[in-house]
């Protein structure tokens, strides 16, 4: 579990953070949404212990970073700066941070094999391409076999197949009861992958949220046309819907596609069009942060 409590931090005389309050339950992926400079990264720094909050708290597990007991073991991170020394390979990236957490070697080797760069293993990092690194610092937040994963952008880099291959590795590991967290600035980049969303902007929560709501969130309207659309817009009325005339003999129907098709057959009404509008995700993203602005 990760616990976001009252989180504040000021730099100077800016607010990253302001009071923000969110919880991640273990067996779930959470994605943790928001435009630059919505505070993500100084949230998920903040709950690694790598910057200390002007008021509130952090915890994973029940306890701040820093009384974790072995980290390794228990958080595995990955944030936007990777941190490989690029005359390493990758093999041996892994092996300095095996020895560091007390890890055992063979675990590399299940890793490297993992992220798919057992080919790759023993090329230098500086050799490798930006989507090779994000592979190398995934199996790095891995290396322990952590209760609790935080990755800060993670598909930043791989192709539309190493999506594919890491929204079913976290999969995998939130089936297994892990914690996961993802940041990421696009909504469509997660919503395949995340059960819930915490939406900041400026550094406050806007929503925290399952998914499937905020999908229900961009159902629009029904458009329908018929000939016969002033005595159909009647009836819809009649039954309590709210509609808009549109151009064409269309209508803007708030209800579901079934609800104007049922209404349509039992008055005889022909149709000619029944389909649904709705809004993308990054809209409604964009509503909600931009009611915040407008607040």
């Amino acid at each position: 579990m990760i616990e976001v409590e009252q989180l504040t931090k000021r730099y100077g005389s800016t607010l990253a953070v302001d009071d923000l309050s969110f919880t991640v339950e273990p067996g779930t992926i959470t994605g943790f949404l928001g435009p630059n400079g919505a505070g993500k990264s100084t949230t998920l720094r903040a709950i690694l212990g790598l910057v200390r909050p002007d008021a509130g708290r952090t915890a994973v597990l029940g306890r701040p970073y820093r009384d974790l007991d072995r980290p390794i073991a228990q958080v595995g991170a990955l944030l936007e700066t990777f941190d490989a020394h690029p005359g390493r390979s990758g093999r041996n990236h892994l092996r300095v941070l095996a020895a560091a957490g007390r890890v055992p070697t063979v675990r590399i080797d299940e890793l490297l094999e993992l992220v798919e760069l057992s080919e790759s293993a023993r090329r230098r990092v500086k050799g490798y391409s930006l989507g090779m690194r994000q592979r190398l610092g995934l199996a790095a937040a891995l290396l322990g076999d952590p209760e609790v994963l935080v990755l800060d952008e993670p598909a930043n880099g791989l192709d539309p197949q190493g999506v594919r291959w890491l929204r079913d590795l976290l999969r995998e590991q939130a089936r297994n009861g892990r914690t996961v967290l993802i940041s990421s600035h696009v909504l469509a980049e997660v919503a395949q992958t995340v059960d819930e969303v915490v939406i900041i902007h400026r550094g406050k929560l806007i929503r925290h949220a399952a998914m499937a709501e905020v999908e229900a969130m961009a159902a629009g309207s029904t458009i329908v046309r018929s000939p016969d659309a002033t005595r159909l817009a009647s009836l819809l009325v009649q039954e309590g819907l709210e509609v808009d005339s549109l151009e064409e003999s269309r209508l803007a129907v708030a209800a579901p596609p079934e609800r104007v098709g049922e209404i349509a057959a039992a008055n005889g009404v022909v149709l000619h069009e029944l389909t649904t509008e709705r809004a993308t995700l990054e809209e409604v993203f964009l509503q909600l942060t931009a009611s915040e602005v407008s607040a």
